[in-house]
């Protein structure tokens, strides 16, 4: 059983350890007035600062969950320690040797788990760091050098190496008085089919991971040889100290300057990290073998103070891969109360390779030249749609329209509804914005992200669960449009009295008619031999040539419900074929300019010529159909 540490040893350690000092080892803290600091609260999720820090008093209190107490209650609330671990700590920072009153001091019985777990970790990292100058680890170090790091680089972050035999670490471990036990609980060790420890990490290069504090708690191992026939990268496994999803690698080297500069740069990989140190942003850090998810966010909000003019900035390779990996990063965008940003690497190549191939400026500048996330986003949406289609604009309008509905910022949230215009081609850009905004604002009305329940967007909001409706025949028309009107008027000529638009209507497209069960028509005609050969069985043609029974009823429909004419003759019959083909044209036509607005300045001549040239025909058409009528056709 541990001894009791000494109380005035106890005391001593209170006193020497200020703890401002060690809260801001896990948050920024900011001046509060009257000698206090604030922070954001480590022990709750909170937007406002409401953790407060008295250096004069040593004492924390958080008036939101009512967290408080001195430095021992807080670092024991923090990591999860003991209060002897805690005092064991603290005193180790402070250069204090402690007295145990029950028996004395004996180094490796007395100590709390994560204290001697710590202190394992530590002794192997230095290990580990003496092995990287062996004759053995020449290929570690060819690796390194062939990455753009030299020895200095190395000593930096620490990158040792791991001997390739079974028990190298193990026996040099047992030497400082470690048991088995504690080398299997920190992952520094596994057991062997025989039962007894080998080490976990061989032949390969090492990157300890540190804790905010500083503390070494794990390690990541990459592979050097073919004949390794583990993973490229080894991590240390889950144990008391390592935690994956609460690790941010490099962040006891970025903590610093990410709150001065109220920016974190966030990269996929330790060398990725140390390339972007050393090419001096110094503000990057990196996961450890997991996706970044809410744990890390929670580390990176302390540090930033979670306020708008903070700054997160995500780098991703441009293959599918890092893509995705960008998306799942804009699912947690609104975590942070900081903006949220992307850069792309060039050619593929992550920053390592990019400082490497282009020198430290090209990594300084990818930085430099990031994109909102939410721009990023909204273009990798956007791009999934075909534009060319008035159906797939109204697609991509409706995938991406809640994206820009979730941006916090009104100002810049009705800038992405102008550009998502542009980037759709729709000239109606008032449509677009307002689109947005009644988005926003049914999502306020719910409590939810306007991006969540996205079906319930399409129409209004649903106050209660709708009463069942009979089963409809197809989908729903607005019989209240002109253009549906003239679209049904004409389908009936058609089928009442096909002489009449013949043989003009079997010119005509589907797509001239918007509404989906008018198409549907429109191709059973067609199947069915058109108007022009229509002849005494014609109608069961048409009827048998619909595709299922909704289809067969509506063609039954037409073909029984009155004309809206009071003479129906060849000119009746030629306004309705004018004004279905003339609003088709007037789609084109808009479908062209939205074209040319997506092409841009920097679009190819010849290209610009072909649909300049087109829109000047449809143009010409249009008139014509105005000025001559059914003539024109």
């Amino acid at each position: 059983m541990a001894g009791r540490i000494n109380d005035d040893d106890v005391r001593a350690v209170r006193d020497a350890v200020p703890i401002d000092a060690v809260v801001s080892e896990y948050l920024q803290l900011r001046n509060a007035g009257g000698g206090n600091l604030k922070g954001l609260c480590p022990f709750h999720d909170e937007k406002s600062p409401s953790f407060q820090v008295s250096p004069a008093k040593g004492l924390f209190y958080c008036f939101g969950c009512q967290e408080g107490g001195d430095t021992v209650d807080f670092v024991m609330k923090i990591d999860h320690l003991s209060f002897a671990e805690t005092i064991e700590r603290l005193a180790a920072q402070a250069g204090i040797t402690l007295r145990y009153e029950e028996g004395g001091y004996t180094p490796g019985r007395q100590q709390g788990e994560r204290i001697r777990l710590v202190e394992a970790h530590k002794a192997a990292a230095q290990f580990y760091v003496d092995q990287l100058g062996s004759p053995e680890a020449e290929i570690g170090r060819r690796f390194l050098a062939g990455r753009g790091f030299d020895q200095e680089a190395a000593q930096h972050f620490g990158v040792g190496y791991s001997p390739a035999g079974w028990d190298h670490l193990t026996r040099f471990l047992r030497g400082k008085g470690f048991t088995d036990k504690e080398l299997i609980v920190s992952g520094l060790a596994q057991e062997s089919r025989g039962g007894r420890p080998i080490d976990r990490f061989r032949g390969r290069l090492m990157w300890p991971i540190r804790d905010i504090t500083g503390e070494v708690i794990g390690f990541g191992a990459r592979k050097l040889r073919d004949d390794d026939n583990g993973p490229k990268y080894l991590n240390t496994p889950e144990t008391p100290i390592y935690k994956k999803s609460h690790v941010l690698y490099g962040i006891d080297l970025a903590k610093k300057d990410i709150a001065k500069s109220n920016r974190a740069v966030v990269v996929e990989g330790y060398t990725d990290v140390m390339a972007c140190h050393l090419a001096g942003v110094t503000t990057a850090i990196a996961t450890c073998g997991t996706a970044f998810a809410g744990d890390h966010i929670k580390i990176l909000r302390r540090l930033l103070m979670d306020n708008s003019g903070s700054e997160v900035v995500f780098t991703f390779d441009g293959d599918a891969a890092g893509q995705k990996a960008a998306l799942r990063a804009f699912e947690d965008d609104q975590k942070f109360a900081a903006e949220t940003s992307i850069a792309i690497t060039p050619g593929g190549m992550d920053p390592c390779e990019l400082r490497l191939a282009e020198g430290d400026a090209a990594v300084q500048s990818l930085v430099e030249s990031r994109t909102p996330l939410f721009a990023f986003a909204i273009r990798q949406v956007v791009a999934r749609h075909n534009l060319d289609t008035a159906e797939g604009r109204a697609a991509a309008l409706e995938a991406a329209a809640p994206i820009v509905a979730n941006i916090k910022n009104s100002a810049i949230q009705h800038e992405y509804a102008v550009q998502l215009a542009g980037m759709l081609g729709i000239l109606d850009t008032q449509f677009v914005v307002r689109r947005v905004g009644q988005l926003a604002r049914w999502a306020r009305e719910r409590g939810q992200r306007p991006d969540q329940g996205r079906a319930q967007h399409r129409g209004a909001p649903p106050a209660a669960p709708a009463p069942q409706q009979p089963a409809v025949r197809g989908p729903a028309l607005n019989l209240r449009s002109p253009a549906h009107r003239t679209e049904r008027e004409l389908l009936k000529l058609a089928l009442q009295h096909p002489e009449l638009v013949a043989p003009a209507f079997d010119a005509y497209m589907e797509d001239e008619f918007t509404a989906p069960p008018y198409a549907a028509v429109r191709r059973a005609i067609e199947e069915a031999g058109g108007v022009t050969q229509a002849d005494a069985g014609y109608l069961a043609k048409v009827r048998e040539a619909a595709p299922d029974d909704t289809v067969r009823a509506l063609v039954t429909e037409l073909a029984v419900e009155a004309v809206h004419a009071r003479t129906v003759d060849a000119v009746y019959a030629g306004t309705q074929l004018v004004h279905v083909r003339l609003r088709a044209v007037e789609r084109r036509i808009e479908e062209v300019q939205a074209g040319m607005i997506r092409l841009g300045a920097q679009a190819d001549p010849a290209q610009l010529a072909a649909v300049q040239n087109e829109l000047w025909v449809l143009q010409q058409y249009g008139k014509s159909l105005k000025d001559r009528g059914a003539a024109a056709l």
